[in-house]
């Protein structure tokens, strides 16, 4: 099927509901840990806390692409009915997970939340290819990043402005603080709003033969199709999993230690135990309220900071966007100076650690962002049947999840304590994983994949 060649509203359009998306895993990757930490887990517990996202990713994503290649509504669509499905149910968890009592409804909530963004998501990268022809594609998923990082800085800073609006920091012992609370509540119309504008403003391709389209379903298994692609992926897809396997261990290990390294190293804040404390001696008490409100803001602080790597990916998409509208690009080499460029950000975290500072390394790390969302799902998409675009993003994202259930098992604390005790030796270790991943991008060598050449 010749696909027309779409303008910048039309990608603006089918790429919208990216933001609602990433309002959900913004919120969820600047302020969980501080949810747990506040519900009274230990800095070592986090990572396995979090296993729960990688986990749900690596068995819903190739799930869903594999339905979402073959559906067909009259009305929706192939991809949108799972958009719509995802959004309400990330909305609903959003909304209560920051009034969880204890720890193991966090913990729980985490498991339906990214269960439920994962529904959604998966389809949006397969959308970009079904709706693109071959000379876009570096375009539209730049355009998705552009977006993406809007919903970075605008969500990492909910609970900051918030705060900032008069609605309190501090709370009792193992209580979220309202102003986290309001936060969730307004991500999680934020996601439901931009999914609903995507799937009434953006259409899709029907199967050329639906008569064919329903025949070939029908004769088709989803473990043995499944097995069959994994056992035959394109070489390009197998180097750019080594790519992603860096890439993403580095940004889980921001994601869930960012605000226990952060608030410790930067701001000299570190959360108070509760068991550390005797709440019935008025001073102890009033010194772990002090504690807890200094940990409080500190970590408004960091989630705000956070959010400049979804400003600075925002700005390099901005820029991406313009120039390949017109031109194409070396995807490679500008994927592996990004990259480069980020593991600089995490190392100089440590050693320059003030809070001036600490925004302008991040801004560093969202230019690797802005790439890794962008540059190999458009490489990928160069190299691989367009009738099986859903399963085929659908088993890359599992090298996206693999890397972070290794992070959760142990691998960011082992690697940490190599370093020493200090939570900002995660940093440091996020930082020498993002070059690992540069110098991978070396193993790329197909040339339709680096650069696409106009037939």
């Amino acid at each position: 099927m010749k696909k027309q060649t779409l303008g910048f509203w039309d990608i603006w359009n089918m790429s919208f509901g990216f933001l609602g998306i990433q309002f959900g895993f913004a919120l969820q990757g600047a302020f969980m840990s501080r949810i747990f930490q506040t519900l009274g887990a230990s800095k070592e517990e986090i990572p396995l806390l979090w296993i729960a996202a990688p986990l749900t990713g690596l068995i819903v994503q190739p799930i869903i692409g594999y339905l979402s290649d073959r559906t067909w509504h009259t009305r929706f669509g192939r991809r949108r009915p799972y958009f719509l499905i995802g959004a309400v149910l990330s909305s609903i968890a959003l909304f209560f997970v920051p009034h969880s009592p204890y720890l193991w409804v966090a913990v729980g909530f985490l498991w339906i939340l990214d269960a439920s963004i994962n529904i959604s998501m998966e389809p949006f990268r397969a959308l970009v290819a079904d709706k693109l022809p071959d000379h876009q594609r570096s375009y539209g998923f730049v355009t998705q990043t552009l977006i993406i990082g809007i919903g970075t800085w605008a969500a990492s800073n909910l609970p900051w402005l918030v705060s900032q609006l008069g609605v309190s920091d501090v709370a009792g012992p193992n209580i979220v603080p309202m102003s986290v609370k309001v936060a969730f509540a307004v991500g999680a119309f934020v996601f439901l709003f931009s999914i609903l504008y995507t799937v009434f403003t953006t259409t899709e391709y029907p199967p050329e033969d639906i008569e064919s389209f329903k025949e070939k379903n029908k004769s088709t298994r989803l473990l043995p199709e499944l097995w069959e692609n994994i056992i035959h992926m394109p070489s390009t897809m197998a180097k750019l999993g080594v790519v992603q396997f860096f890439s993403w261990f580095a940004f889980f290990t921001m994601w869930s230690m960012a605000n226990p390294a952060l608030t410790e190293h930067t701001y000299q804040a570190p959360a108070p135990f509760e068991a550390n404390f005797d709440f019935n001696d008025e001073v102890s008490a009033a010194l772990f309220n002090a504690q807890n409100t200094a940990f409080q803001k500190a970590s408004n602080l960091v989630g705000s900071k956070m959010g400049v790597y979804g400003l600075s990916s925002m700005v390099f998409a901005l820029l991406l966007t313009f120039y390949t509208a017109r031109y194409t690009v070396n995807r490679k080499y500008l994927h592996m100076g990004s990259l480069f460029i980020g593991g600089i950000g995490f190392l100089a975290m440590y050693y320059f650690p003030d809070p001036a500072y600490l925004g302008l390394w991040f801004a560093f790390v969202g230019i690797a962002w802005g790439s890794i969302l962008s540059m190999p799902y458009a490489m990928l998409s160069s190299a691989v049947d367009p009738d099986k675009m859903g399963i085929t993003m659908g088993i890359f994202n599992m090298f996206i999840v693999i890397p972070q259930i290794v992070a959760a098992l142990g691998g960011v604390i082992f690697f940490q304590n190599l370093l020493g005790e200090e939570s900002i030796y995660a940093m440091v270790v996020a930082g020498i994983s993002l070059l690992l991943s540069a110098a991978a991008t070396l193993l790329v060598t197909e040339q339709k994949a680096i650069r696409y050449q106009q037939n």
